[in-house]
C-alpha cells in the first residue's frame, strides 16, 4: 500500500495524535508516535488512553485492508497490558500483527516498544466484520 497516500487521507484522531505509518500490508501494520506533552497524564508520560487509541488504530487499520469490497470493521473488544513509561520526546514504535481473520471477526495484537527496546505494552483487539 502506498504509505504517503494512506498517511495523508489519515481521519480525526490518529491524525490528531501524530500516528504515522512505516507500514502498511494485510500481514503487519506498523507506526510511530512522538510523545507530546498533550498525550501525557499528570505524571508527564503518556496516558494508558493515549496507548489504547495508538494500538486500536494500527488494528483497525489491519483488519480494514483485510476486508472485501462494502465491508466496514468496527473495535468490539480490546485489551490493555502496560509494562513500561514513555516520556514527552519518546518516539513510540508499534507493530501490530493478526491472530486470526474471520468471516465475523478479526483479532489483532499490537506490541508498543520505546527505542531502547522496552515494551511498554500489549494490546489484543477483536474487530467486528460489518
Amino acid at each position: 500500500m502506498d504509505i504517503a497516500e494512506y498517511q495523508r487521507d489519515l481521519p480525526g484522531l490518529p491524525k490528531f495524535l501524530g500516528v504515522t505509518f512505516t507500514r502498511v500490508d494485510k500481514e503487519i501494520v506498523t507506526a510511530e508516535l512522538v510523545v507530546r506533552p498533550e498525550h501525557c497524564n499528570p505524571a508527564g508520560t503518556i496516558h494508558g488512553g493515549g496507548i489504547m487509541t495508538f494500538a486500536d488504530t494500527l488494528g483497525a487499520v489491519g483488519t480494514w485492508i483485510n476486508l472485501r469490497e462494502g465491508q466496514d470493521t468496527t473495535t468490539i473488544e480490546s485489551k490493555t497490558n502496560f509494562f513500561a513509561a514513555a516520556l514527552v520526546g519518546t518516539t513510540l514504535m508499534a507493530e501490530s500483527v493478526p491472530l486470526h481473520r474471520g468471516r465475523r471477526t478479526q483479532v489483532w495484537e499490537t506490541k508498543l516498544t520505546r527505542p531502547d527496546g522496552r515494551l511498554v505494552a500489549k494490546v489484543t483487539q477483536t474487530q467486528l466484520v460489518l
